[in-house]
């Protein structure tokens, strides 16, 4: 069957040391414990949309490296097409991560593969995106990529998202009239509309921002906060399912891929919305990236706290 949702982007191996904090400068420091596990915004955007019900195909590219066919094997698993995921010569992205004893971390992100996800990549799997219903972005892939991938999928008609993360700086001005839903955090949105997110109020006037730069729609996600959906008309706050969080990571991406699995399921925006904030909900309260991310069943069983 062909895909129904389609993530254009990363895939990294996430390498995770614990410690008890945090090593200065030229020091060096005995670790607890080590993992290695499959991550990257795209990949675990893919994963959820797949876990959530969606059929979920990934257009990306993995190193010629032991990651890039573990990265691979752990789509498929999934249920995840991958024949647009290709293998190119050198290292597979990786993310390095240190995390001490009051859960603060410290990141360290190699592109590696994911710098070579070209526009021209794009074209020789332009028949994975004609098949497609929702087509999703991020920003860990070239920018040029990433333009392309919202063109076209204008061009097809599909419904698109643009989660901008990272962000560090406005968009490109001519993207915002492809994008139909822009999913940002408050960082984000504070990086693309100049405007400083730390209220309900704020994230209004980012919001109306990023409406008149030409984005369809805008989805803020506050965190414990909830959800500010924005659309040029009005706005209306979605408050967070009650949960005890262990874990934050990969929460964004459970609530894109999970408003994409709804969206691609026929079912309506409000519907999606909130389907995608279970879903984060859920995932937050396992420790993890992709691990933490939870089933349809799940979503489904959900009774908050």
């Amino acid at each position: 069957m062909p895909a129904k949702v389609v993530v254009i982007g990363s895939l990294n191996m996430d390498l995770v040391t614990r410690a008890s904090r945090l090593p200065r400068a030229g020091e060096t420091l005995i670790g607890q414990t080590f993992s290695t596990v499959p991550g990257g915004k795209g990949a675990n955007q893919a994963v959820a949309a797949a876990r959530l019900g969606a059929d979920v195909a990934m257009v990306g590219c993995v190193g010629t490296d032991a990651y890039g066919s573990q990265l691979r094997d752990a789509l498929l698993v999934e249920g995840v097409d991958c024949q647009a995921v290709s293998a190119v010569e050198g290292s597979s992205g990786v993310a390095l991560i240190v995390v001490d004893d009051s859960s603060q971390n410290a990141i360290v992100i190699v592109a590696g593969s994911n710098d070579q996800l070209t526009p021209a990549s794009l074209k020789s799997c332009d028949a994975v995106l004609q098949a497609a219903d929702v087509i999703i972005c991020q920003l860990e892939v070239p920018m040029d990529t990433v333009g392309q991938a919202l063109k076209r999928g204008r061009e097809l008609g599909k419904t698109v998202i643009l989660n901008p993360a990272p962000a560090s700086a406005p968009l490109p001005a001519e993207w915002y009239h492809s994008i139909d839903y822009l999913i940002p955090n408050e960082s984000e949105a504070t990086a693309l509309s100049g405007v400083t997110v730390d209220s309900l109020d704020s994230a209004k006037v980012a919001a109306t921002a990023l409406i008149k730069a030409g984005a369809g729609k805008v989805i803020i996600t506050l965190g414990a906060q909830g959800a500010l959906f924005a659309d040029g008309k009005g706005f209306e706050h979605w408050v967070a399912p009650k949960v005890k969080a262990v874990d934050t990571t990969a929460a964004g991406d459970t609530f894109v891929g999970g408003f994409a699995a709804a969206l691609a399921a026929g079912k309506s925006e409000a519907e999606a919305i909130r389907f995608g904030q279970v879903a984060a909900a859920l995932s937050v309260t396992r420790a993890g990236a992709q691990p933490s991310i939870p089933t349809l069943q799940d979503v489904q069983g959900f009774v908050p706290s």
